[in-house]
């Protein structure tokens, strides 16, 4: 059984501690750390080596977003989801280009934050539904704000140089990077072996130019590429 520790970014403390006692109830979480606002959150993460945290946006100190950037430069490793009550696609973009693995909103259920936590630190990325709405409808705004008017502009023209021409298989392995599956899960999905998955994604991550999976996810969105 794979053993992780995780790292609590909450200034409300009874948000905080029904956090802890959800993770703690799962046998996967073996080290669980808290901080009430970014500034010990950003220590925490580089001095224990979480593996990852778990983000709220609205901090006293610092927005959730500049910190995640901050522990991202510090341990690009380090998975970060973001739980929060802030459903503005600027705050969802720049989440997730400064390195957010996944972004959830407080109405979800700790069992399904717990499993969402798991698959992220097996490689998948999440997005809750109105996320992923929300991407791809600031994609195709010509209004959106100059940031994710760079960030847009940037993956086109990415795009177009790097001519993508995805196969049938790809773009459904895609479609299941995007949903937040795993490599094993996308592998029972699509019933073939995890070698000829991961031989896939890693197509995919050459092809769309990227990184990670995130990245994949965030461009197959904005670019409508499925």
């Amino acid at each position: 059984m794979k053993k992780y520790s995780i790292l609590i970014v909450e200034d409300h403390s009874l948000t905080r501690f029904g956090l802890r006692t959800a993770f703690e109830s799962d046998k996967n979480f073996v080290k669980i750390f808290e901080a009430a606002n970014a500034k010990n959150g950003i220590a925490l993460a580089q001095k224990e080596a979480v593996d990852a945290v778990i983000m709220d946006l609205g901090l006293p100190d610092m927005n959730g977003i500049e910190a995640t950037k901050i522990i991202k430069e510090k341990r690009p490793s380090t998975k970060i989801i973001v739980l929060s009550s802030h459903e503005q696609e600027e705050d969802v973009l720049k989440s997730l280009h400064n390195g957010a693995n996944a972004y959830c909103t407080k109405d979800i259920e700790p069992d399904k934050l717990i499993e969402i936590t798991k698959s992220v630190l097996e490689g998948a990325a999440w997005f809750d539904p109105k996320v992923a709405g929300y991407v791809l409808k600031a994609a195709g705004q010509p209004n959106i704000s100059p940031s994710e008017q760079d960030i847009t502009t940037e993956s086109k023209e990415i795009s177009k140089q790097n001519d993508i021409n995805l196969t049938a298989r790809e773009k459904q392995v895609l479609a299941l990077i995007v949903e937040g599956l795993t490599n094993n899960e996308i592998a029972q999905k699509l019933d073939v072996s995890i070698n000829t998955t991961k031989a896939h994604v890693c197509n995919i991550l050459q092809k769309l130019a990227v990184n990670d999976r995130t990245q994949a996810a965030i461009k197959a969105l904005k670019d409508n590429l499925l």
